[in-house]
């Protein structure tokens, strides 16, 4: 496979957000907080600051370094949206047999009584995100895209269903929107 002399993706910082680059970190302030980020791993990908824009690039580039370019591009487009609108999941409690009881206890999401279990199931919540039950509504919030989407899947995962037959048994929390919180 041939090399690539020169491979660069810009992302473009809108009005209002702050991003700085030192080495292979970067920071994003903008009005909803701030996010760190380290890319250090990414040997042979350089970062840069230039009119406006983060510039990822990669010198005499293999599919490899092709991909980091894109992969480091798309993370830093996210931390910027994160900062500026934030990130919004919503699950749904379904349950046909027992009333599933659910509630917060500090970074603990303790769901109770499901399918008629005596012992609580526990998801995490991880820091800076923000988890709010409202009836049968969860809707998960955040301006880190990664917290954010890992806390709805350890919510989802709290409530997995196992060696039942599946389409007898469908209790329990699953996501049904995620996006954009704005």
């Amino acid at each position: 496979m041939a090399k690539d002399v020169h491979v660069e993706k810009r992302v473009e910082i809108p009005e209002g957000v702050r991003v700085e680059i030192e080495g292979m970190k970067v920071r994003v302030e903008g009005p909803k907080g701030s996010l760190e980020r380290d890319f250090s791993h990414a040997r042979g990908v350089l970062l840069r600051l230039e009119d406006g824009e983060v510039v990822v690039e990669a010198y005499f580039a293999n599919a490899r370094k092709r991909a980091l370019v894109g992969t480091i591009a798309s993370h830093i487009e996210n931390m910027i949206t994160g900062v500026t609108k934030g990130y919004r999941y919503k699950l749904k409690v379904i349950y046909s047999h027992f009333p599933i009881n659910i509630k917060i206890e500090g970074d603990k999401f303790v769901i109770a009584n499901f399918l008629g279990e005596k012992a609580n199931r526990i998801a995490k919540i991880l820091p800076g995100v923000k988890v709010t039950v409202k009836g049968q509504d969860v809707t998960v919030e955040g301006i880190d895209i990664e917290a954010v989407g890992q806390t709805a899947a350890n919510i989802e995962l709290a409530t997995k269903v196992k060696d039942k037959d599946r389409r007898k048994f469908m209790d329990g929390i699953y996501i049904y929107e995620k996006g954009v919180a704005e």
